[in-house]
C-alpha cells in the first residue's frame, strides 16, 4: 500500500479535504503566476515531485513544504478550530 494511503487513514475526512483544498490552490496560484512545477521546485529548494504531490492534495508532504509553496505565491490559509 502506498504510504499517501497508509497515512490518509488516521487523518479527519474533512482535514483531508483542507489538505486537497490546499494543493489545488497553489496549483491555481502557480498557473496564474505563468510557472511550471520545475520553476516552482528550484524556488522552494524541493524536488518537482514534491510540488506535484501538494498539488494533488496528498497527505503527508511536509507542512513548511505545502506553507512554503502558499507562500511563493502570495496564497494565505485561515485557521478554524
Amino acid at each position: 500500500m502506498a504510504q499517501g494511503k497508509r497515512i490518509s487513514a488516521d487523518i479527519h475526512e474533512g482535514a483531508l479535504q483542507s489538505i486537497k483544498d490546499m494543493g489545488a490552490a497553489a496549483k491555481q496560484a502557480r498557473t496564474a503566476a505563468g510557472e511550471g512545477q520545475a520553476a516552482a521546485a528550484a524556488r522552494l529548494g524541493v524536488h518537482v515531485q514534491t510540488i506535484g504531490r501538494i498539488e494533488a492534495g496528498e497527505p503527508g508532504v511536509a507542512i513548511d513544504h505545502v506553507l512554503g509553496l502558499l507562500a511563493l505565491y502570495g496564497v494565505t490559509v485561515k485557521v478554524q478550530a
